[in-house]
């Protein structure tokens, strides 16, 4: 048996950002991942808080040879519509401190750059392999019982696990720490498009957010990429949906039906098949256990409509590592207070911003006609992914603020 000092389970953002910060700390850190890179994956729209944690991992650089070799999309905010309503927020202009931009990045070239980045710096990457069974009973090490693509299996052992398996939430299962999540059963159908867009009006350098006409509870984001091709989604309760048709009916069907987003794509054409996804929300009992912790997706996902998916990921990656060194340096970091309470603080922020989203409150403070410059770079900031900046009022106290707020815009009309 093979034993390494920590064992990831997934190569996607979170996974290769722990692998290289632990492996330049001289730690023997092996990489497994069930597909083969590059794969296509949703989520296309990073944040700006991405890039202080791609730096502290050593990947920045890479980052941004590669956004100039393949010609990413600069991100520089976002902008939202409603019923012809137009609104942005402009990421160089927020209340915290740290980058202002960031990029747009088609996951499958991207995953694959950090994962091989990664390597360079001494994490072991094994594809096609997926994990079948986790034990840790011995408190000094974990057990993972690991199957190849022609379902022949062994077994690995490490000092502590990190699950970064994003969606296939390997742990999560086989540890029974999966509970319901408390947002509604949501869907989205979404593809990428070569988007014709013409309008010299629309701005390549934000993610494009479009509430539709009909229903306030569902919305499309529009990613643009720099070669004149985009991601296109719609999000709404399943109800929305018509089990009859394809994802790429459904998706078509709603843009239809939303006036300024169907003349934005009206040359718009599909490049790869319309995919979608039901009940993508979800939660656990815990972040953390013996010998291992949960990054990103694995521990908790909420909605995609503020693209915080990456940057939590990210941000769990760089705030579980130092522990993982203490623990394997013999000390006893206390994970609770150390990790879960810090990470989930963020994450509550998130939380709040999109169930305003969805109840309609924070809608009308974007829409608002009344802006201050003072509160909008405090919202600017916790869109653009700093939502850990507890020197922030809207993060402090996000509830609160968020409600008086969305009461003086409504005074204000």
């Amino acid at each position: 048996m093979q034993h390494f000092d920590v064992v990831i389970i997934g190569a996607g953002p979170a996974g290769s950002c722990a692998g290289a910060m632990l492996a330049k700390a001289g730690k023997q850190v092996l990489c497994i991942e069930k597909q083969h890179f590059p794969r296509f994956s949703i989520g296309e729209s990073l944040l700006p808080h991405c890039m202080e944690f791609l730096a502290q991992a050593g990947l920045e650089n890479a980052l941004r040879q590669q956004a100039e070799t393949l010609g990413y999309q600069f991100k520089n905010g976002a902008a939202f519509l409603k019923n012809g309503v137009h609104s942005q927020f402009d990421f160089t202009d927020k209340f915290s401190p740290g980058p202002g931009t960031t990029f747009q990045v088609r996951r499958a070239s991207f995953d694959k750059l950090l994962a091989d980045e990664a390597q360079k710096q001494g994490l072991q990457i094994r594809y096609g392999i997926s994990v079948i069974a986790f034990d840790n009973t011995d408190p000094a090490t974990a057990i993972l019982t690991v199957q190849d693509e022609q379902q022949q299996s062994s077994q690995i052992s490490a000092g502590f696990v990190l699950d970064a398996s994003g969606f296939g939430r390997v742990l999560p299962r086989l540890l029974d720490l999966e509970v319901p999540s408390d947002f509604p059963v949501r869907q989205a159908c979404f593809c990428h498009i070569r988007d014709g867009i013409s309008a010299q009006s629309f701005d390549r350098n934000k993610i494009l957010i479009t509430v539709h006409d009909e229903y306030p509870d569902v919305w499309f984001w529009l990613i643009p990429f720099s070669d004149g091709t985009a991601s296109l989604g719609v999000v709404g309760k399943t109800s929305r949906f018509d089990d009859g048709i394809s994802a790429a009916d459904n998706l078509w069907q709603h843009v239809k039906k939303t006036g300024e987003l169907a003349a934005l794509l009206v040359a718009a054409e599909p490049i790869n098949t319309a995919q979608s996804l039901v009940g993508y929300s979800a939660n656990v009992r815990q972040l953390y256990g013996d010998n291992f912790a949960l990054l990103g997706n694995a521990g908790e996902f909420l909605d995609p409509v503020f693209s915080s998916g990456v940057t939590i990921a990210l941000r769990s990656a760089a705030t579980a590592v130092p522990l993982v060194l203490q623990q394997l340096n013999g000390d006893k970091p206390d994970w609770q207070q150390q990790y879960s309470v810090p990470l989930r603080k963020g994450i509550t922020t998130f939380r709040r911003f999109v169930e305003a989203w969805y109840d309609g409150r924070f809608q009308d403070i974007i829409f608002s006609k009344s802006r201050n410059s003072t509160i909008t770079a405090m919202i600017s900031a916790i869109l653009a992914g700093y939502a850990w900046d507890e020197k922030n009022p809207y993060v402090a106290e996000t509830e609160r603020r968020l409600n008086v707020l969305r009461e003086v815009c409504l005074d204000s009309v």
